[in-house]
């Protein structure tokens, strides 16, 4: 499922992988222990090459939100209008971005959301992805 760069996985490899599994996971140095992501190599506060992935809940608040009325190239098995949100998890300090599902009637900046892993066609492909639905 990883994406390979130049033969190997890229950084966020394990990332992908365990959500097509239906886990979330994260990325932490074990230099200093600060929490990474877009996923790296190498953590920029301490230097260390040495991270462990950590599997976190979907759960957290929403810090911002959008809605898509219009189609744009890979969507097509979207129903429109969509939401999407950039959300900030409960347990740890980074955000990751989903579709809302169900009722939005409360969607705002600060819900409360939970979510689950799931699949989106995206053009030809199925990609593992995140679907948020309010607390």
């Amino acid at each position: 499922m990883a994406q390979m760069i130049n033969g190997q996985l890229g950084a966020e490899g394990p990332y992908w992988d365990a959500l097509a599994q239906g886990r979330l996971v994260l990325p932490r140095c074990n230099g200093c222990g600060k929490w990474h992501w877009p996923a790296v190599w190498r953590c920029g506060a301490c230097g260390s090459w040495d991270h462990a992935w950590h599997e976190q809940p979907l759960a957290g608040t929403v810090f911002t939100w959008t809605r898509t009325h219009h189609r744009f190239a890979g969507t097509e098995g979207l129903d429109l209008p969509y939401a999407t949100a950039l959300v900030l998890l409960d347990a740890v300090p980074i955000r990751l971005n989903g579709l809302i599902e169900g009722d939005e009637s409360a969607l705002a900046i600060g819900a409360a959301v939970t979510g689950r892993t799931a699949f989106t066609q995206f053009g030809k492909d199925k990609i593992p992805s995140i679907r948020w639905n309010l607390a």
